[in-house]
């Protein structure tokens, strides 16, 4: 049951035609050099987050996983949902998805000075770990909802069939991928030890719920 206010027709229709611009979709996405000049926190372990993540939301290909944590890197709530096909790379419409979920497992920030917690974002497609417009529109998404949430804007990693890659930073691993299957944290991390580090590469150039979570 959704509660609120239903928009106008006028109000639909000028949504609707400035997400349709093509002009203005390609103005709201960010490539890796702006991504990466943008001062991104560094997670302290990848890995953990990543497979923690992985475990708790089994995302297949299309599946977006936005995660919340806490000044000291612990899961505080996160959500997964897939994107819907019909719905073009248009950071608008990510940046929509990603606040809709964020607002639903965890109260907004925006009366702090200052930002204390991080929303990261892990995202399940296919091809190769090299950056895309796709890839583009998401961390766009990202960083505006982080703002309008009043949170701190993390990291944006892919998971494709090589395995996971945190874009804009050159990290990444072959576990978990977009085709492994879950398995325990302390597994995951010592099979990625066990495998190394997988070839870093990153190029230059909404939604239906699936899973909500709250880490107590």
């Amino acid at each position: 049951m959704t509660f609120g206010f239903a928009p106008s027709a006028a109000t639909s229709t000028a949504a609707t035609s400035v997400s349709a611009d093509p002009v203005n979709r390609l103005a709201r996405t960010l490539e890796p050099a702006e991504w990466a000049s943008a001062g991104i926190p560094l997670l302290r372990s990848p890995r953990e987050v990543v497979s923690g993540l992985h475990s708790r939301h089994r995302p297949t290909p299309a599946t977006a996983v936005v995660a919340v944590l806490d000044h000291e890197e612990r899961l505080t709530a996160s959500a997964s949902f897939v994107r819907r096909a019909t719905v073009s790379a248009d950071g608008w419409e990510f940046r929509n998805a990603l606040l809709s979920h964020l607002r639903r497992v965890v109260p907004h920030d925006l009366r702090r000075r200052t930002p204390v917690r991080t929303a990261v974002l892990m995202y399940c497609r296919d091809g190769d770990e090299r950056w895309t417009e796709e890839d583009g529109a998401w961390m766009w998404g990202l960083r505006d909802a982080c703002t309008l949430h009043g949170l701190r804007c993390g990291a944006y990693i892919t998971l494709t069939r090589g395995g996971w890659q945190v874009l804009g930073e050159g990290r990444g691993g072959r576990r978990p991928s977009s085709l492994s299957e879950p398995v325990r944290l302390a597994d995951a991390v010592a099979a990625d030890v066990a495998a190394g580090p997988a070839p870093s590469r990153t190029g230059g150039g909404a939604a239906n719920a699936l899973r909500h979570t709250a880490a107590r």
